[in-house]
């Protein structure tokens, strides 16, 4: 895709299945981290606009919820099939919204597509159950039914995979849906809706609704008493707030919240596949993602050897604008993004730690920071304590297993962990004592759209993904019945 395509990519707002400008004419620029360029103006939402999408969803609702689950299913199946035909010029939509590079985006409508494919496979497996009392007075029914109009705020980072990782199980469910995408990254989300009413999906069944004015929008339709469904990926900060105002109508969440995951490494690692794994977990997505690796502990005896392995492996990755070839690293999402990483490892630096490779953003346009490894990391350090949302590692030493699992565990957050050692069982003991909702054994990524995915502590609550993920759209209804 190029900036002449997206003159063709929608960029109004998509309500029962019309697309149609914001009620007051607003707009708003999306632009191209790489260059400050703007890709497109897109309709901004006013609140009456979001009602509106909540007034459809909630007309829809019904006949979705009747809809056959092998319907349900044929319908996600076929929007799987048409993102996996369309997936090069996703891709590169993605790009030129977000900056990713062009790999990175490839894999993430590869896994976007997944979710697709998995919840149609669901779709037809939303099971009850039936038992008889303890008494044996009575048969204890169970049945499963949609929870109802479920309102969803997706993030920047991963335009199409966060928006099919809820739309795919609320439409297997049978619930019907309000998007509200990251205003930095609208216009993937826009061209997922034409997709999926190309695949079948009814009008009023999926409807988006892009806006600046994100808090006065969201709130709006967390306090109409249709919205029984909230999911939530984004900061812990404006998680909390969400959760207070879902909290006046007693709205059903799902919140994926920040993450400050841990990156192990112990003596008997496999460094090689270490530094790989590292790499991964700490690049993917130029590190702009709540599962990076934000601080690598490693053990005394290879810390050293591992920070110069690590080094050489950042310091040859290709930065650049993400359509460019060979391209490995694109640039942070805007202007504010760069500066906190950068004050992030300027504090670092005046605090005593040593830059092995890169410490600084890239001259010229364009939100760049060069791939950064720092050593002797203080343990108050900020950059240890808060998420870095950037290609950042600080190295920190430890010498027991017990040091490294409370250093793990010495955050707020809970979202994933990554754990390096050839020893399988200290492995799966370390995992059983981290603070965390997931943890990756010698890998550097765990995402994966048949498993659980989810935080614990101040990572958020609820799991998306898997047939967890199912389970968060269907309220259970016990009927207490005798024949």
């Amino acid at each position: 895709m190029s900036y002449q395509e997206i003159i063709e990519t929608p960029k109004g707002l998509y309500i029962d299945g019309q697309w149609c400008d914001a009620s007051d004419g607003a707009t708003f620029s999306v632009t191209d981290p790489a260059t400050g360029d703007v890709l497109a103006d897109v309709a901004s939402a006013s609140v009456d606009d979001a009602l509106a999408a909540v007034a459809a969803a909630d007309a829809a609702g019904k006949a979705w919820a009747a809809t056959p689950p092998r319907r349900r299913s044929d319908i996600l199946r076929q929007a799987f099939a048409l993102l996996v035909a369309r997936a090069e010029s996703f891709a590169r939509l993605i790009v030129l919204e977000s900056g990713k590079a062009l790999a990175e985006a490839r894999g993430e409508v590869a896994y976007a597509a997944e979710f697709l494919r998995w919840y149609a496979e669901e779709a037809v497996r939303i099971v009850g159950e039936v038992s008889t009392a303890p008494g044996g007075a009575n048969r204890i029914l169970v049945v499963r039914q949609p929870i109802g109009v479920a309102v969803f705020v997706t993030p920047w980072n991963f335009p199409a995979a966060m928006v099919t990782r809820k739309i795919g199980p609320a439409l297997a469910a049978g619930c019907t849906v309000v998007l509200k995408p990251a205003s930095e990254t609208p216009l993937t989300a826009l061209a997922m809706a034409a997709l999926f009413e190309e695949a079948g999906v009814p009008a009023g069944v999926v409807n988006v609704v892009p806006s600046r004015q994100s808090g006065q929008v969201v709130g709006a339709m967390l306090h109409d008493p249709r919205v029984r469904k909230l999911s939530f990926t984004g900061s812990t900060g404006i998680g909390r707030v969400l959760l207070a105002q879902a909290a006046g109508n007693v709205v059903k969440c799902s919140m994926e919240l920040g993450g400050n995951a841990p990156f192990i490494v112990f003596a008997d690692a496999d460094l090689d596949a270490a530094v790989a794994a590292a790499m991964v977990a700490k690049l993917r997505n130029g590190g702009e993602s709540c599962t990076a690796a934000n601080r690598f502990y490693v053990e005394r005896p290879v810390a050293e050897e591992f920070s110069r392995r690590f080094a050489a492996a950042m310091a040859a990755v290709n930065v650049g604008p993400g359509l460019d070839d060979g391209v490995q690293l694109g640039p942070l999402i805007n202007g504010a993004a760069l500066d906190k990483v950068a004050q992030l490892v300027d504090e670092a630096v005046a605090q005593g730690a040593t830059v092995l490779t890169g410490g600084r953003a890239r001259a010229g346009r364009g939100y760049f920071y060069e791939p950064t490894l720092l050593a002797g990391v203080a343990p108050d350090a900020r950059i240890l304590r808060e998420e870095i949302f950037g290609p950042v590692a600080p190295v920190c030493v430890f010498d027991t297993v017990d040091e490294a699992v409370a250093l793990a565990n010495d955050t707020e957050y809970g979202l994933v962990a990554f754990v390096h050692t050839r020893d399988l069982a200290k492995a799966l003991a370390v995992s059983e004592r981290i603070e965390a909702g997931m943890v990756g054994i010698n890998r550097g990524v765990v995402s994966d759209p048949a498993a659980p995915f989810g935080g614990w502590k101040q990572s958020g609550v609820g799991r998306e993904g898997g047939h967890d993920g199912l389970l968060e759209y269907l309220e259970s209804k016990y009927i207490c019945v005798a024949w």
